[in-house]
């Protein structure tokens, strides 16, 4: 009874063995090429607040605040009007101005970037949609493919080429 037993589960495991695995399993993640080349990547982007953008605002509002605080006698009673010290003292302030905006809109950026994640239904759909769209297509994109529970990826360049890599 005992030599049966063990014969019928060798059976068994001999048929799952040939069936291979009962459950789907998840694709492997792999480095998967949009594009030989990636020049054009992200050539008709929207400018967004980020970059070169938010430098210019941001130094734009340190040069508004430099001419306000130059135009007004300091609160500080030591330091004259016109003087080099309330120069230094305009210039400090609005320095700190400056670095407030650039943690501002560095900040707006990932938030932007964290909501602009692309979804497609399977890879061969993300794939032909990057194609298509090389020149719309920001590096560092996100890109989620099947499932929301799915691993992500991004568009990235590697050895010239731009690829979609997991994260």
């Amino acid at each position: 009874m005992h030599l049966a037993a063990v014969t019928g589960g060798m059976a068994l495991l001999v048929a799952m063995a040939s069936l291979g695995c009962a459950h789907t399993q998840s694709p492997e993640r792999q480095v998967h090429v949009i594009s030989e080349d990636a020049s054009g990547v992200g050539s008709n982007a929207g400018s967004g607040t980020g970059g070169a953008g938010a430098e210019a605002y941001c130094n734009e509002l340190e040069k508004q605040c430099f001419q306000k605080c130059w135009r007004r006698k300091p609160k500080v009673p030591s330091i004259p009007k016109g003087s080099d010290q309330h120069h230094e003292h305009c210039t400090s302030q609005c320095l700190q101005v400056f670095m407030q905006c650039i943690k501002e809109q560095e900040e707006l950026e990932r938030q932007e970037s964290r909501k602009e994640a692309l979804h497609f239904p399977t890879m061969d759909a993300a794939l032909g949609w990057l194609r298509e769209h090389k020149t719309e297509v920001v590096i560092g994109t996100v890109v989620i493919v099947g499932a929301v529970m799915a691993a992500p990826y991004a568009v990235v360049i590697m050895g010239g080429a731009l690829v979609l890599a997991p994260l």
